[in-house]
């Protein structure tokens, strides 16, 4: 590669060279490079068109008085320097969030002086505090003699780690909310039957929390994307979970109106269980909401309402308008007329003024789903939960969806976010998404991802971050190219993971970073160093190229013996995920060779938990099948982890077989629309987990008892 176009991906943060799954260097073409400073903005096409935004990109910080984006941990020096007119004093002091006031000194500089857009200019450094308080500040530097001027810029001081809960040793349930019904369930699971699910953990199993799928916001009109890590947004929520008969005002309608709903709720509830339809249940339920809405709030509920409104601000103004737009014009904005792909236009303001009701009804939306949240987990801790809900924050966002319409010049539109090939998809990987642009974060200070994380946060105990990795470098390819022609590119993962690290300390919640499949080794060494827990998959644990005894996982870590892309554990054990495969022509080799490379996978473990005596004895529970033994004997193995975190899927809990997720497929597969099933295949509700004896025998496992049911259950003996 040309040195110059080299030195310039670089600064930027795009990796020229890297390693592959098999030790090899990865040196990234010329193409690639030009194409992915293309959607920064840059032109590489020619030698001078090199040299000339190196020349730019060297001088861009001494454009600015005072960086942007700056972020530091609490108990570090830092040093912020500035850029002012050469032979001007200046000083600079920090506006604490609380009012209060810092002067911060300043240090040595021998730089020379810059001749920059026709202006000398001189730089000046200053030492920022170790001893600052947590928060978000703004720094403030004043230059010049007889009319000094004034410039500012944010500065987040965020906690060194996160405290961990290492008193005790909490474990609890994943779920994909949508699949786990109960009789009152309008055709999905919703945030009532989370709360059902969450107490019944509690109370009977001294569950510590359940952690759910991302719950961000999809198109409103079908088809809906049905994958819940491919959202339209990550900052709000799919109004599906809302349960409309919990709205406070739905026991008050009235009238014809009021047998609209009973026949709504009818239609809802006799949904077809087989599989999950969302286009249907949305449709029944947004008549239905619509309905609520339009019956109007009391007094004090509509100053609630008004206030929140308020607090969210535009964002919240623009994402109604974007869902408005999508119920005129299609879910592809993209496809709009150019005066409606941006919310600030006229006719986007006109739009607004026209349908105020309509704007309304979806922000009202917001509110109660947020509402029926917070109930969610306010159920969970008053029934004893130490964490209660954990929320799942997806990677990205849809290419269509309202955050790219709401902030194009934040993502990279021409860029498609996947993962290089590797040894379980040696092909690599398209997700669909693009990215945020670094540069655009630091400019606009984090706020997008401060935004972000903030509203996952809201009402939960926790937070899972879906490839955590992401906070650090994502595998950018060029739209139209194959995964294999893309390269990484690096973010300021101190700035990302120490604003996460912010929000969540203020929250008083945990946060779990999925950092499965190509991770560099010194990135799980951070995270636990910040206090974020790792993630640990049982199939995955390996070392040497053989399986890792669970006494010797790391500690700092949430373990599991599955996850969401692999069958349940039943199904996994049964091999169903090769049989699937194969049926779906996923395969690269025969089907016997795969069925036989998966049950050595295997044998070790089941040789492991016979020679710990971890598969229970026949006369210790003679109601048992094999596959249910070896289920509880490998969450004994789980147990016998130092993880400070486990995590039991319900899946494995009640004997499910059927995957949620079977990665290389969209509409091959039922993706992210398989119900909640019982160990013969058939959909089973809330009330069957309730009064089933399985989990009551694998919650026995998880708190302790290896061998025998808790004394509040005598009756699963």
């Amino acid at each position: 590669m040309d040195t110059r176009l080299d030195e310039l991906a670089q600064s930027f943060g795009l990796q020229t060279q890297s390693w592959d799954w098999k030790g090899s260097p990865i040196h990234v073409s010329d193409d690639t490079v030009v194409a992915v400073l293309a959607a920064l903005g840059i032109d590489a096409s020619s030698d001078a068109a090199i040299d000339a935004a190196l020349a730019d990109q060297r001088d861009r910080s001494w454009r600015r008085p005072l960086p942007s984006g700056t972020v530091m941990q609490q108990g570090q020096v830092a040093w912020v320097n500035a850029h002012v007119p050469t032979g001007w004093p200046a000083a600079l002091g920090i506006r604490l969030e609380d009012g209060d006031w810092a002067d911060v000194p300043q240090i040595d500089n021998w730089n020379d002086d810059r001749l920059i857009d026709g202006q000398w200019l001189g730089e000046a450094t200053f030492e920022l505090p170790g001893d600052l308080p947590l928060g978000y500040h703004r720094m403030v530097l004043t230059y010049g003699d007889a009319e000094p001027q004034q410039a500012e810029a944010s500065l987040a001081v965020t906690p060194a780690s996160l405290e961990m809960p290492t008193d005790h040793r909490l474990w609890g349930y994943a779920a994909q909310l949508y699949s786990v019904r109960s009789n009152g369930s309008w055709g999905i699971g919703d945030f009532v039957d989370l709360a059902a699910l969450a107490t019944w953990a509690a109370t009977t199993q001294h569950a510590d929390y359940v952690l759910i799928n991302p719950v961000h916001a999809a198109e409103p009109t079908p088809p809906m994307e049905p994958s819940p890590y491919l959202p339209s947004t990550r900052r709000y929520i799919n109004p599906i979970y809302i349960r409309p008969d919990a709205i406070p005002e739905y026991a008050g309608v009235a009238g014809p109106d009021r047998n609209r709903l009973r026949k709504l709720q009818t239609r809802a509830v006799s949904l077809p269980r087989e599989t999950i339809d969302r286009d249907t249940a949305w449709a029944i339920k947004r008549q239905a909401l619509r309905i609520v809405f339009d019956a109007g709030l009391s007094p004090a509920r509509q100053m609630s309402l008004h206030a929140w409104r308020h607090s969210e601000g535009r964002p919240l103004h623009d994402f109604g308008l974007w869902t408005l737009l999508c119920e005129q014009s299609g879910t592809d904005w993209h496809a709009w007329p150019a005066s409606e792909q941006r919310p600030t236009s006229p006719e986007c303001d006109a739009l607004a003024a026209d349908n105020p009701q309509d704007l309304a009804f979806i922000e009202w939306q917001q509110w109660i789903a947020q509402e029926q949240l917070n109930e969610a987990q306010h159920a969970a801790r008053e029934a004893g939960m130490r964490l209660g809900v954990l929320t799942d924050l997806a990677v990205g966002t849809n290419p269509d969806g309202a955050d790219t319409w709401m902030m194009s010049d934040v993502y990279a539109g021409d860029i498609e976010v996947g993962a290089p090939p590797d040894a379980y998809n040696q092909l690599g990987q398209l997700w669909g998404q693009p990215p945020w642009r670094p540069d655009r974060l630091a400019d606009l200070d984090y706020a997008p991802f401060r935004q972000v994380v903030r509203h996952a946060l809201h009402h939960a105990g926790g937070l899972r971050i879906d490839h955590v990795m992401g906070l650090f470098r994502l595998w950018w390819v060029p739209r139209g190219r194959p995964p294999n022609e893309g390269c990484y590119m690096r973010y300021n993962h101190e700035a990302m993971v120490g604003i996460l690290a912010l929000e969540a300390h203020r929250a008083g919640a945990v946060v779990i970073g999925e950092d499965l499949g190509t991770v560099e080794p010194w990135v799980r060494d951070y995270l636990a160093r910040r206090g974020i827990l790792g993630t640990s998959v049982l199939w995955f644990e390996y070392e040497g190229g053989q399986p890792l005894p669970p006494d010797r996982w790391r500690g700092a870590c949430i373990a599991s013996v599955t996850t969401h892309d692999l069958p349940p554990t039943a199904g996994f054990l049964a091999l169903d995920h090769v049989h699937l495969r194969n049926d779906l022509g996923l395969l690269t080799e025969p089907l016997n060779v795969e069925l036989e490379r998966a049950h050595d996978e295997q044998r070790w473990w089941l040789d492991y938990l016979a020679n710990e005596g971890y598969i229970v004895n026949p006369m210790d529970g003679a109601t048992l099948d094999d596959v249910e033994a070896t289920v509880l004997g490998l969450y004994r193995a789980l147990v016998a982890s130092p993880a400070t975190i486990l995590c039991v899927y319900l899946v494995d809990a009640v004997g499910d077989r059927r995957t949620q997720n079977q990665p290389g497929t969209i509409d091959e597969y039922p993706n992210w629309r398989v119900p909640l099933c019982g160990p013969d295949g058939h959909p089973i509700g809330l009330e069957d987990v309730f009064s089933s004896p399985r989990p009551m025998r694998l919650a026995a496992v998880m708190n302790g008892w290896q061998h025998v049911p808790p004394p509040w259950s005598q009756e699963v003996v």
